[in-house]
């Protein structure tokens, strides 16, 4: 049976907004023991991946560090390279990616919000995934020296270096040990790589899925292939995946006995406004329900048992 991983990106309010990002605020964070509710109550462990400015607001880390003392959740690291100290001015307009960092400042930064998680919250966090997936394997021996021992930034088919991003189309969606020079391929570190929960809606050969992601006039072509109803993607992400698209990705997943379900979200889609998804009342009800009936399909149905990052790397090296 596979097990069940809620990995959210912890961070300011609407980061998708220029002007959000430059003049934080953070009421999703003080939402959040709402949303860990939810998590209680079908006993998934969630893991919580914070920024910098998450934990230097006093009362946000007040919240994190409270969560973390009553057990049931982890808190990761979330790495923004336009608002970790050392940054430049201009990065929160350029809504820079991690990938672009020279490595010494890349360490600087991870070394800073790894130190500022510790002192919110007393314990120094272990598992990481970069802010809009801009993770590269240039930073694994950083990641490595800094204590961490689990990476979930990589998404299987996922293509964006026609805007300065990563590019990792073929990565698998069974979690592997990273190699110190391709993401995408099983290697001798120590940092699990947890991917999140990605795949076509229907099984192609290997070769098509890839010439599928790296299509030419990317969205516009995959636009088009929704259409016609050839081919999408499907997510284990609540914002904008049906109910009955995660469920169909899961039963998959389990069948390909791939051990993981790994779903993700923003904290800020968890209120209203707080991202480009949930905008009124109505729609951040119907993502509340959509969350919790998959959260109960997951553990009812397909018996999986939910974990934590760390916990799910201790439970793949024992088994």
């Amino acid at each position: 049976m596979p097990y069940l991983l809620v990995g959210i990106d912890t961070e300011g309010d609407n980061q998708w907004d220029r002007a959000s990002r430059a003049n934080q605020t953070f009421e999703s964070i003080y939402a959040l023991p709402a949303l860990h509710a939810v998590f209680a109550r079908r006993k998934v462990r969630p893991t919580y991946l914070v920024t910098h400015p998450v934990v230097s607001d006093a009362r946000s880390a007040e919240i994190l560090r409270a969560l973390r003392e009553q057990g049931g959740c982890e808190i990761g690291a979330h790495h923004h390279a336009w608002e970790t100290p050392p940054f430049e001015p201009d990065d929160v307009s350029r809504h820079t990616y991690a990938l672009a960092l020279p490595p010494e400042r890349f360490a600087r930064q991870l070394a800073s919000l790894t130190d500022a998680i510790d002192a919110a919250v007393g314990a120094r966090p272990t598992s990481y995934r970069s802010g809009r997936f801009g993770f590269s394997t240039s930073h694994v021996s950083a990641l490595e020296r800094a204590g961490y021992l689990v990476e979930s930034s990589i998404a299987p088919l996922f293509y964006e270096t026609h805007k300065g991003g990563p590019e990792f189309v073929e990565a698998p969606l069974q979690p592997y040990f990273l190699s110190y020079d391709d993401a995408c391929r099983p290697g001798t570190s120590q940092l699990l790589e947890l991917p999140v929960s990605a795949a076509l809606h229907r099984r192609y050969p290997a070769w098509l899925q890839y010439r599928y992601a790296r299509a030419p006039w990317n969205y516009t072509t995959k636009r088009i292939l929704r259409k016609l109803g050839l081919a999408r993607m499907l997510w284990l992400r609540p914002s904008y995946s049906s109910l009955e698209d995660m469920k169909q990705l899961a039963r998959r997943l389990a069948a390909d006995r791939v051990p993981l379900l790994n779903l993700l979200f923003h904290s800020s889609e968890a209120i209203v406004g707080g991202s480009p998804y949930n905008r009124t009342e109505r729609e951040l009800e119907a993502f509340l329900d959509r969350l919790d009936r998959f959260l109960a399909f997951a553990v009812s149905e397909l018996g999986a048992t939910p974990v934590t990052f760390a916990e799910f790397r201790a439970r793949f090296l024992s088994a």
